[in-house]
């Protein structure tokens, strides 16, 4: 089971097996630094293989969801060696591929501004849904560094004409354009997002969860294999699938109109 025992998030996980994970630091909008990504990247790997956890949301304590990175973890990486420095960037890429790889549906509850690694931590939702008047940046160039390790899940999300657009300026951009370029699945207003999380996670929770995380890594492959490759892949996972106890389940309930054991309404 997961256990709420971070010193940067709070992790919540109600009876159907949906976990809330809040970015817990308000008073620097949830700004990343060693203890948050350490903490973020530990809680993934926990809810990654929780069997009790269906559904992961993720969501900011707060007025924002994520600052980026926090200044004085930027200030303290300029004084170590290249080689600390190296060591410490790429904490930040393992958290990202660690979320981005979980094998459950990661759910965005995009309460409030985001910039920097706030965007990278969006673009490794499977579903991002964000309050209306929320402002966005990838504003690394502004203060000469680079949007480094969020940039394949970025540039995955919403494409490189997008990227170029908003990387290059670093200007900051409304919901309605982050909803544009594809960074937001939905925008509601601030009063209506819980209402749209909530069904969300109800449309996540018909699903079966061992075809959900094979769907992932099914989608992670195609996305980098040629069609050669992924013919013979998914066709190999087809025939797994049927031979599971829930493609068998699945199977079964549909042709005597039943309803499968995973479904929580």
């Amino acid at each position: 089971m997961v256990h709420d025992h971070y010193e940067t998030l709070r992790i919540d996980v109600d009876a159907r097996g949906v976990a809330t994970v809040i970015l817990n630091r308000p008073d620097k909008h949830n700004s990343l630094n060693a203890a948050l990504i350490s903490n973020l990247a530990d809680a993934a790997a926990a809810l990654a293989e929780d069997k009790a956890v269906r559904i992961v949301v993720l969501t900011g304590a707060g007025k924002s969801f994520c600052a980026g990175g926090d200044f004085n973890w930027f200030a303290s990486n300029v004084q170590k060696s290249r080689a600390e420095r190296v060591a410490q960037s790429a904490t930040l890429a393992r958290l990202l591929r660690r979320l981005d790889t979980l094998p459950k549906p990661l759910i965005g509850r995009i309460n409030g501004p985001a910039y920097g690694g706030g965007v990278g931590l969006i673009s490794v939702c499977d579903y991002a849904i964000g309050a209306e008047g929320a402002r966005f940046g990838l504003t690394e160039v502004r203060l000469g560094l680079l949007p480094a390790n969020i940039s394949p899940y970025v540039l995955a999300r919403i494409g490189e004409a997008a990227s170029r657009e908003t990387m290059l300026s670093g200007a900051l951009f409304d919901t309605a354009r982050a909803e544009r370029i594809g960074l937001l699945t939905e925008v509601v207003a601030p009063d209506a997002l819980d209402e749209a999380v909530e069904r969300v996670v109800q449309a996540h929770l018909q699903a079966a969860p061992g075809a959900v995380a094979d769907t992932k890594r099914l989608i992670a492959y195609v996305a980098s294999h040629g069609l050669e490759d992924s013919m013979i892949y998914t066709a190999d996972r087809l025939a797994d699938a049927w031979e599971t106890e829930e493609g068998i389940e699945g199977i079964n309930s549909f042709l005597n109109k039943d309803t499968p054991s995973w479904r929580v309404s």
